[in-house]
């Protein structure tokens, strides 16, 4: 079996992502259990107890997903689409704990301005960040007011010096991974995940920028969360993982004895309410009881991951360099059965 190091993962003959590969241990850990890893990081100016961030999608992060995901010491970027925006920024309270709000290319600079004066991270929320209005918009959030801003998505590292340049403080990395995407069937567009952090991780170090890193796609299990911060990723996005949890928005919908709750693409059809191109699937995913179980389950998965790879915190499991690429039969035979 041949040990791969990142540099031989990013150039390997084919994309990549989660499933064809694994982490592999290759020295005695000095980690005696899964309570000792740290798993706190600093990002864009706000300190998490988890690196794990909620998707902007209107079916994931509401008011009530992100002031939990707060509580529980993640970050999590209120959806667009979401109707309560000004009431948000008129009130004080619970609503005081949301950090982070998504915009589009459309969005006032007065709600920016009202956003900027509450010090929220701003997400400039696309599906494409290799583009002119992209980096125009980045241009005149950053030129108006002084913010931390994300922008996405990209799936290589191509444009990232321009969006750096721009202001942007973050960049998603994804095009075409989620699970209600269909991004890459509709348009060919989009590499697997693992290839596509890979590519901006090394970009980031040959052109020497400060961006930060969000693996934003793909991830099915706390296993993958542990992989895309061994690759080099600063923080993981979440949608589906989070999906179908309590504090998503919407009602829990009972169907043939089981509790469900939608989930959709921020481009399906159920978002955009009109006939036009569509790049995202609606479905329903099972009802998961509170978001808090998913976030401890991470949380868990990481910190084992973390004692196994002998890394005492995420500076240490972000330097690992020692990865195996799978066969179809050699990942299937790690599954679960019944």
């Amino acid at each position: 079996m041949k040990i791969y190091s990142k540099k031989d993962l990013n150039e390997f003959y084919q994309s990549l992502t989660y499933d064809d590969i694994s982490l592999v241990p290759t020295e005695i850990s000095r980690v005696k259990s899964r309570n000792e890893p740290l798993t706190a990081c600093d990002f864009l100016g706000e300190r998490l107890s988890l690196p794990v961030l909620s998707s902007p999608m209107d079916t994931v992060t509401g008011v009530e997903m992100a002031v939990e995901l707060t509580n529980s010491g993640c970050l999590g970027i209120l959806n667009r689409f979401d109707s309560s925006l000004e009431n948000i920024l008129a009130s004080k309270g619970e609503t005081e704990k949301i950090r982070c709000v998504s915009i589009g290319l459309n969005t006032e600079l007065g709600v920016v301005e009202r956003l900027a004066a509450r010090k929220m991270i701003i997400c400039l929320d696309t599906a494409n960040a290799s583009n002119k209005e992209v980096i125009n918009k980045t241009k005149e959030v950053k030129h108006h007011f002084e913010v931390k801003l994300i922008v996405g998505n990209i799936a290589n590292g191509a444009t990232l010096k321009q969006l750096e340049d721009a202001g942007a403080d973050a960049v998603r990395v994804g095009i075409g991974s989620g699970s209600v995407c269909s991004t890459s069937i509709q348009t060919g567009i989009g590499i697997g995940q693992v290839s596509s952090i890979l590519d901006v991780l090394f970009t980031r170090a040959q052109e020497n920028l400060k961006i930060k890193i969000i693996a934003d796609g793909g991830i099915k299990s706390a296993g993958d969360v542990a992989k895309a911060l061994s690759l080099g990723a600063d923080v993981a996005m979440l949608g589906r993982m989070l999906a179908g949890t309590r504090e998503t928005p919407g009602e829990v919908i009972k169907y043939n004895g089981q509790l469900w709750k939608k989930y959709r693409g921020s481009a399906s059809f159920g978002v955009k309410m009109k006939n036009e191109f569509i790049e995202g699937e609606e479905t329903m995913v099972a009802y998961k009881g509170t978001v808090r179980n998913v976030i401890n389950s991470i949380s868990d998965g990481l910190r084992s991951a973390m004692s196994y790879m002998n890394c005492l915190s995420l500076e240490e499991l972000r330097k690992t360099e020692t990865f195996t690429v799978l066969s179809n039969s050699s990942f299937l035979e790690r599954l679960p059965r019944a």
